[in-house]
């Protein structure tokens, strides 16, 4: 699978409606065939940043997400919204979903 993780940091007159401004963008994307999840979360420690967690089931995936009008729609919505680049992590991974932290195993 691709994982991809981005911090986007919003403008203070945008962090209210930074999930209305990306709805378009995150529902139209979690339709896609090949995105196994694509998750909004806000930083505990700075209220302008959101993160992105999403993953997509392979290469073909990710190019079809990249080449898809949605995407290029939402970069459009985004970018009024924004005080700076956003940073990005992506990697190849195996596998297709998320592994138990062993660590801290909840037997109930």
């Amino acid at each position: 699978m691709i994982f991809i993780v981005v911090k986007f940091k919003v403008l203070d007159k945008y962090r209210n409606d930074w999930l209305l401004v990306t709805k378009e963008f995150t529902d139209a994307t979690r339709s896609e065939p090949g995105n196994l999840w694509f998750e909004w979360h806000r930083s505990a420690d700075d209220p302008a940043e959101f993160v992105l967690i999403e993953a997509f089931r392979d290469g073909q995936a990710g190019s079809d997400h990249v080449a898809a009008d949605h995407f290029r729609k939402g970069l459009d919505a985004m970018r009024p919204a924004l005080s700076e680049t956003p940073r990005i992590l992506h990697i190849d991974l195996p596998g297709t979903d998320w592994s138990r932290m062993g660590e801290l195993e909840i037997n109930r």
